[in-house]
């Protein structure tokens, strides 16, 4: 129980007097969480969740069969698990219509972490933006392994028009836990470019995402 640690060790305190960036990952889901099992403090069971569906994202996102088969899960917790999720989408799509894309970079990657970070495939998706650079939707496009031969630009170009989008930001996942961009991340990004240069959709950048981390290709100087 949460009021059984020294005080110094509460994540309620500590939020209170440090503020909620204090707290890691584990302490965030003990408060949610509230209370642990029987012979398993609350901060024992939020960091085995975190490991076994690969951190915050990965639990959030985890299916109901899933979280259904773990034991202290029950309807309750599993739907206020949920509701975060949803809380923070909805929060940063807003913040995301609202401001350009250069005046919320923080958002824009905190975003798409929260939408690819946590698949364990590589997805390619798009988050179209109107001519002031704000969100109008996003949308993943492609899944499986990312080649040229698999990421149709005429696809992303149709999409881009039928949306009525000036602008776009690509971004893509890498499971294997490292955000550098490959060299074929580099040919699609210049082949996407040159391809909807001639519908008039600007590409701003191209973003690697991978748990915990993200790159900009637009910051490298690939854009």
């Amino acid at each position: 129980m949460l009021h059984e640690l020294p005080a110094a060790a509460r994540p309620r305190e500590k939020l209170l007097a440090r503020g909620a960036s204090a707290l890691a990952d584990a302490e965030l889901l003990a408060l949610l969480l509230g209370t642990g099992l029987k012979g398993k403090p609350v901060l024992n069971l939020s960091q085995e969740l975190l490991d076994r569906f690969g951190g915050l994202a990965g639990l959030m996102h985890a299916d109901a069969q899933a979280l259904k088969s773990v034991k202290g899960l029950g309807p309750a917790r599993r739907a206020e698990l949920a509701a975060v999720l949803e809380i923070a989408d909805r929060t940063l799509q807003a913040r995301l219509q609202r401001s350009t894309s250069f005046e919320a970079p923080h958002a824009v990657r905190a975003y798409l972490q929260l939408q690819l970070a946590h698949l364990d495939h590589e997805a390619f998706a798009v988050l179209f933006l109107d001519a002031q650079h704000r969100l109008i939707r996003m949308e993943v496009l492609f899944h499986g392994t990312l080649t040229q031969a698999n990421v149709y630009p005429r696809e992303v170009a149709k999409r881009a028009l039928a949306l009525g989008a000036a602008a776009l930001i690509l971004a893509h996942n890498h499971p294997s836990g490292v955000a550098e961009p490959s060299k074929s991340d580099e040919l699609l990004t210049q082949q996407l470019i040159k391809a909807l240069a001639l519908v008039e959709v600007r590409v701003l950048d191209h973003i690697v995402v991978a748990a915990g981390q993200s790159v900009s290709m637009a910051e490298r100087g690939l854009i």
